[in-house]
């Protein structure tokens, strides 16, 4: 395979984002799609329910993930290019946006060359794998006009979009405390050796701005999210949508005073490196942001419901009453007597949600306005800047005070987990 330079890759990517593609009523959007496992796949099967959308490009690090795609979307679709290398695609004048749902330490640097290349984006949650990143993915994105759109899909749920409507419209009173559940099951991961890199797999890629480590079954596949070279922890893999719901409960709040998360890694013997139980306080003055993450079996809280022995979602508690929320209904209860005044379910969890917030993802990239996106990168990045400060306080084992800049107010070794030290040539 052709190898590109870096040079020759921002040379073009230059001259493709100086110029906008304008679409008509007719075009379809040809969009390439980045990381096509799990997450990936279903990218696949929603973009092929679009009539806006065409796939036309296929890129992952594992040939036989290539293999499987193009076999799905063969009954579906014409035959996509296939890449081993995103800055390929990126360099392809027949993309037009990218899906990436690759691991999440590739999420900013894959998002920051598709911009710079002229693409837009819809990139998987959390939007970052560090506040760092954070930053930078919404300054590129401002920088080259592109539409770049996170794939926090309550945002386009009708069912949370009313939710949240009614508690900004005082529906329990004043607000004073949000509150994310992300009791999810998880099973210990157990211990797998180091072994040469199965064929196929180009595994230097897979790690990119992470260091390198030899190859093992543990560090590949699902079970990255559980290492911090890879992943963010339940925290940043599931519990990022309950945060976003609880940012957009409270108003959109950003930045905290303060914020301090305690845990462990109970139980298990295994390689994992993140925490299974975490307890996370985001104070605003006023109000604030309580996070709870539980990967053992576990009581329910508050009246949410239990599905699949997991209970996930959020809680609003103010003035007035309180409300529980999440993908599949809502429910408000008001006063002293707990009187239940609300009740609105779904069809369960909303098995439209990925694709009704790719089709707003795509309005954005006809209208070219970043504010008709419902999950725009700077809300996406700012709800995975606020796990990153749960996650660094857990590291450092410390409560973390803010200054107005976003630092830690004198604390060095906090400090520097605001970004890490990239393996070259992947720098964000």
């Amino acid at each position: 395979m052709r190898n590109i330079s870096r040079r020759t890759f921002f040379q073009g990517a230059a001259i493709a984002a100086s110029a906008t593609r304008v679409w008509g009523a007719n075009d379809r959007i040809h969009m390439g799609l980045v990381g096509i496992g799990g997450r990936g796949t279903d990218h696949l099967e929603s973009y092929v329910k679009i009539q806006d959308a065409q796939i036309t490009g296929l890129c992952d690090v594992n040939q036989a993930a290539r293999e499987r795609a193009q076999t799905r979307l063969a009954a579906k679709s014409p035959k996509a290019k296939e890449y081993n290398d995103m800055r390929e695609m990126f360099a392809d004048k027949n993309i037009d946006a990218v899906s990436v749902a690759a691991p999440n330490h590739w999420h900013a640097l894959a998002t920051i060359w598709a911009c710079q290349a002229g693409k837009d984006v819809y990139v998987e949650k959390p939007a970052s794998y560090n506040i760092h990143e954070s930053q930078r993915m919404v300054e590129v994105a401002r920088k080259t006009s592109r539409m770049v759109q996170v794939g926090s899909q309550s945002r386009s749920v009708p069912l949370v979009r009313r939710a949240m409507e009614l508690l900004q419209s005082g529906a329990i009173g004043q607000i004073y405390a949000a509150k994310g559940l992300c009791f999810k099951r998880r099973k210990s991961i157990g211990k797998t050796p180091v072994e040469p890199v199965p064929a196929g797999i180009d595994w230097e890629k897979f790690l990119g701005p992470a260091p390198m480590r030899p190859y093992t079954k543990n560090r590949y596949a699902y079970n990255w999210h559980w290492f911090w070279d890879t992943g963010n922890g339940d925290l940043g893999n599931q519990g990022v949508h309950q945060m976003d719901i609880c940012r957009w409960g409270l108003g959109e709040v950003k930045l905290p005073q303060s914020a301090v998360s305690t845990g462990g890694k109970f139980v298990y013997d295994d390689d994992q490196e993140t925490p299974n139980t975490q307890l996370a306080t985001y104070a605003y003055g006023g109000k604030e942001i309580i996070f709870e993450v539980r990967g053992f079996a576990s009581n329910p809280e508050g009246g949410l419901p239990v599905r699949g022995g997991n209970t996930v979602g959020n809680l609003f508690l103010g003035s007035e009453g309180w409300m529980w929320c999440t993908g599949g209904g809502f429910q408000v209860y008001k006063g002293d007597s707990n009187q239940k005044a609300m009740d609105e379910k779904g069809g369960g969890e909303d098995d439209n949600s990925t694709v009704l917030h790719m089709k707003n993802f795509l309005a954005a990239c006809r209208s070219r306005n970043y504010r008709q996106l419902n999950a725009d990168i700077e809300i996406g990045a700012m709800s995975a800047t606020l796990c990153h400060l749960a996650n660094i306080s857990y590291r450092v084992g410390r409560k973390l005070q803010l200054d107005a800049k976003g630092r830690f107010v004198n604390d060095n070794e906090a400090n520097a987990l605001i970004t890490r030290d990239y393996r070259k040539p992947y720098v964000v």
